[in-house]
């Protein structure tokens, strides 16, 4: 008789834990036509790729409206690398299936654009070359997102985070968009400061050498991403076939272009949204302490921030630019935006 009991509860104990072990959510891969994309000089398609990770209690509940978190990946990286079926350094679905499974994370939507260009990112800016990728992701995204899927479409109820380009195109969205997201964090984000020509004059000349779109594949990961900010921070409608200009010609650093990429640089501009950041409800960012100069800058961000009094939490640790990241969603981003953003639907 005890061989039974002890069987009955062993499979009782089976059948129990089985839809807990269950518990992941989906992801849906959709494209979302950017009318605000259309005509870049670069010649990407205004149809973006676009990954949806739905809670678990999303299809089980057909009345509950989730907070959603737009999230913007990295330099040379896209939607599929971080959210499937591409293998990657990182899969966002389980991490976030592995942040719900704990007590300090709730169920929500998060939304990754595949921001990857003819030049390997778009740096989420406005631009004729490679399109207004930043009023395409707090503009036309948010508001497909909210019309497909069960939203809470509120401000109040919108995230906005992003690792490496994507955490710069996060706080350069986010420090001008208060009225659409309520919550940022950066990640190890990347392009806070201007160039200058004694520290990227040799990979700036390096830039300057590629002349043609198929010279943009060959070039080193420096050099090339000086090419994308290009793109997005001094395009040129008149220079074809790259439609850009660098801040290196012919060996001399030009400074009305450097002068360019500075007016798109956060610690550069950020005195200009004070009363924009102070809007937000939560603002947080981090960076390894290996990964330099980012950990150099956010640190600087940090000291204006509190210049100005403006409410954030910030964090150095031990770590580069990306052997932590998922650690730190898992356990830091998730439940910042589960404390900070508005989940009142869930107690009606």
């Amino acid at each position: 008789m005890k061989s039974i009991f002890s069987g009955a509860v062993l499979a009782a104990l089976i059948f129990i834990s089985q839809p807990l072990m269950a518990q992941t959510g989906s992801v849906e891969h959709i494209k979302v036509h950017g009318k605000l994309l259309e005509g870049n000089l670069e010649g990407d398609s205004p149809d973006r790729d676009v990954s949806v990770y739905l809670p678990p209690g999303y299809k089980k509940n057909s009345k509950q409206r989730y907070p959603v978190v737009y999230f913007l990946h990295g330099y040379t990286d896209s939607d599929d690398k971080w959210m499937g079926p591409t293998k990657h350094w990182i899969n966002l679905p389980s991490v976030i299936d592995k942040a719900l499974a704990g007590k300090e994370s709730s169920e929500m939507i998060v939304v990754m654009p595949n921001g990857f260009t003819r030049y390997h990112g778009s740096m989420y800016s406005n631009s004729v070359t490679t399109g207004n990728w930043e009023d395409f992701v707090a503009q036309e995204l948010t508001a497909y997102v909210d019309s497909r899927y069960r939203t809470r479409a509120i401000a109040a109820s919108r995230g906005l985070a992003g690792h490496s380009m994507g955490g710069y195109g996060a706080m350069r969205i986010g420090m001008k968009h208060p009225e659409i997201f309520s919550a940022v964090y950066l990640l190890s984000p990347c392009c806070m400061t201007a160039p200058d020509a004694q520290h990227n004059s040799a990979f700036l000349e390096k830039a300057a050498a590629v002349k043609d779109l198929a010279d943009v594949e060959k070039a080193e990961f420096v050099p090339r991403i000086m090419l994308a900010s290009a793109a997005a921070w001094s395009p040129n409608a008149k220079n074809p076939p790259l439609y850009l200009d660098l801040p290196w010609k012919e060996g001399q650093f030009q400074a009305d272009i450097a002068q360019k990429w500075a007016a798109n640089a956060p610690l550069v501009i950020l005195d200009q949204y004070v009363t924009n950041l102070k809007r937000l409800k939560a603002l947080a960012f981090d960076a390894g302490d290996k990964d330099q100069p980012i950990a150099a800058n956010i640190a600087t961000l940090d000291g204006i921030l509190n210049a100005y009094r403006v409410t954030h939490s910030f964090e150095v640790y031990g770590g580069d630019h990306v052997d932590h990241i998922a650690e730190r969603i898992e356990t830091y981003v998730l439940p910042f935006f589960s404390k900070n953003l508005s989940f009142a639907d869930e107690h009606k």
